[in-house]
Order: C-alpha cells, then sequence, then structure tokens
C-alpha cells in the first residue's frame, strides 16, 4: 500500500504482483543489509542471503579500501560496503545495460562508478593491482537447471545473471583467473557459491594462485568461497 502512488494505483501493483511478478520489481525496490536498494524490472533482485557474503567482506575491509563489485546486478553488494566501510573506494561492472543504469543509481550517494562489460574488460586499466576486495556474485545456476528455478527468477530476471554454463562455474573460472592481476598483495576475491560446487570452485580458486577458505551461514543458507591472494614477503639478506 504504500508504494502505490495513489489509491487507484494499488490493484494495478497487486495485479502484477498475482501475475507472478517478483515483489521487489513491483515495488521497485528490495531490502539488503539495511538498505532499500532500487530494483527495475528485469534486473536481478539481491537476495538475503548474499547478506552473509557482504558480512564477510565487510568484515576483511579496512577503512579506504578499494572495492570492485564485478556482475553486480543492481549494485546491492558495492552498496553495502559504500555504507559500512569508512572512505570505500567503490566500483562495479555488469554485461546487462538495465542492471547499469540500475546500479548507478544505486551508488550514486557513495561516489561508486559503475561500467557496462564482461567482467575485468570493464574496468579501468588504472584499478589492476589496487583492489582490495573483488566481490562478484557470479550466476552460478547450471544451464539445465534454470529452468527449475522459481517463476519470479526464471521469467522476469535476466538470464544471464543467473545461468553459470553446464555445471555453474564458467563465470567463476573466468573471474577466478583473472583476479590476481587487479587484487593488491593481501587482497581478497569473494564469491556466492551452492554447497555442492564447493570443491571445484576451490579448485579453480587455488589453480589461480589464491588461498581458498569456504564460509557457511545456517541462518543464510548461504556459501561463500573466499579467495586471498598472498601478500608479499619481504626478500631475505644473505650477509
Amino acid at each position: 500500500m504504500s508504494a502505490a502512488r495513489t489509491p487507484a494505483d494499488l490493484p494495478g501493483l497487486v495485479d502484477r504482483r498475482a501475475a507472478g511478478q517478483p515483489l521487489e520489481h513491483v515495488l521497485g525496490w528490495a531490502e539488503f543489509c539495511g538498505l532499500r536498494i532500487a530494483v527495475d524490472p528485469a534486473v536481478f533482485v539481491p537476495r538475503r542471503r548474499t547478506e552473509f557474503l557482504a558480512g564477510q567482506a565487510i568484515a576483511l575491509a579496512r577503512p579506504g579500501a578499494v572495492v570492485v563489485d564485478l556482475c553486480c546486478g543492481s549494485g546491492a553488494l558495492g552498496a553495502a560496503l559504500a555504507a559500512a566501510v569508512d572512505r570505500a573506494e567503490v566500483y562495479a561492472a555488469d554485461i546487462d545495460p538495465a542492471a547499469v543504469r540500475c546500479a548507478r543509481r544505486n551508488l550514486a550517494a557513495a561516489g561508486g562508478r559503475v561500467y557496462e562489460g564482461d567482467l575485468f574488460g570493464a574496468l579501468p586499466a588504472a584499478l589492476r593491482g589496487r583492489v582490495d576486495l573483488l566481490l562478484a556474485n557470479v550466476p552460478y545456476v547450471p544451464t539445465g537447471e534454470v529452468g527449475l528455478l522459481p517463476p519470479e527468477a526464471r521469467d522476469h530476471e535476466a538470464r544471464v545473471a543467473l545461468d553459470g554454463g553446464p555445471d555453474g562455474l564458467g563465470v567463476l573460472r573466468r573471474v577466478a583467473a583473472g583476479a590476481a592481476e587487479w587484487l593488491v598483495p593481501g587482497g581478497h576475491l569473494l564469491s556466492e557459491i551452492s554447497e555442492r560446487q564447493v570443491a571445484a570452485a576451490t579448485g579453480a580458486v587455488t589453480r589461480a594462485g589464491l588461498t581458498a577458505r569456504v564460509a557457511r551461514s545456517g541462518e543464510h543458507g548461504a556459501t561463500v568461497l573466499v579467495g586471498a591472494w598472498p601478500s608479499l614477503r619481504p626478500s631475505v639478506g644473505t650477509g
């Protein structure tokens, strides 16, 4: 009722929801980490379980951290980090133009910059080697299982935001393979995965030279893969 601009608008909103549109698309926003995130039609709706990924990233962040939100969708993760981390420098990217437009609205107040393009190819070259936290809430549903998703997702969200390839890890492998070039020594890559993908996803991260650990939350029903790029070690003198 509060989302209806006038009482006459309310039946139309109810009809859209009854027809199967996601509630967040009907209202035009989703709650995420205590923030109201604008969500346009067809844009991936930020999941409440992804608040666990945000929390893991916030715990690793330092003031002034450089944060990149790849596959950003609405920009919810970047917005959450900007709100929680003092002086965070936030960048985001997505291949979907509708998502980019939405993320720009959500990150504008924090001074976040949003780019359109495919993963790292969308980012300014000046970010190479400067990223403290690389958040990649990549699509991780196997292609053959997209049709099994709830209709709110499969019928109303962009396919590119859901489909992770034959085993669901195609995009994550690409992110992991390029992460080292962008992370600072001691930087971290964080990505949400399913529990059954843990072994394969961990292998992809470790092959890229990162140290992997898995964080789990029963409360959120979430599994997050955290990859750490080793810190530089001081050279040891011989004399």
